[in-house]
């Protein structure tokens, strides 16, 4: 039994973008059909692509592992680590905001300055 375009690229986890260029470029062999449709032949598209493996009720589902193969020490260590990321994050956090209070300030300060500035020149200031 030959395989449509479609059915190939199931067959084998592809595009059927992928299937119709290998067969343009030659890759693949197919027979085309009067309505413009390719009929592919089975041996001819796993020569090129190998078959996808397909799951049949049969299959078994993969089991949730029980444990992850860490031991309480190390589980104990990770938490230990993350605790203290998690307190670094906080101070930095708090640095952050400290730092855009000072910026304010500055901010606030050197407004004020250039608002306030005698228009007088540097010496009449000095000397006037």
């Amino acid at each position: 039994m030959k395989y449509t375009l479609g059915q190939a690229a199931i067959a084998v986890g592809k595009s059927k973008a992928t299937i119709s260029k290998a067969i343009k470029s030659g890759r693949i062999s197919a027979d085309k059909q009067d309505n413009g449709s390719y009929k592919i032949d089975p041996s001819e598209l796993h020569r090129v692509y190998p078959p996808t493996p397909s799951l049949t009720v049969e299959d078994k589902p993969l089991e949730t592992p029980s444990s992850t193969g860490l031991t309480v020490r190390e589980i104990i260590e990770l938490q230990v680590k993350l605790k203290a990321s998690e307190q670094r994050q906080d101070d930095l956090k708090q640095r952050i905001g400290e730092l855009e209070d000072d910026r304010e300030h500055w901010r606030t300060q050197a407004t004020r300055l250039l608002t306030n500035a005698d228009n007088r020149s540097f010496w009449k200031r000095m000397f006037g």
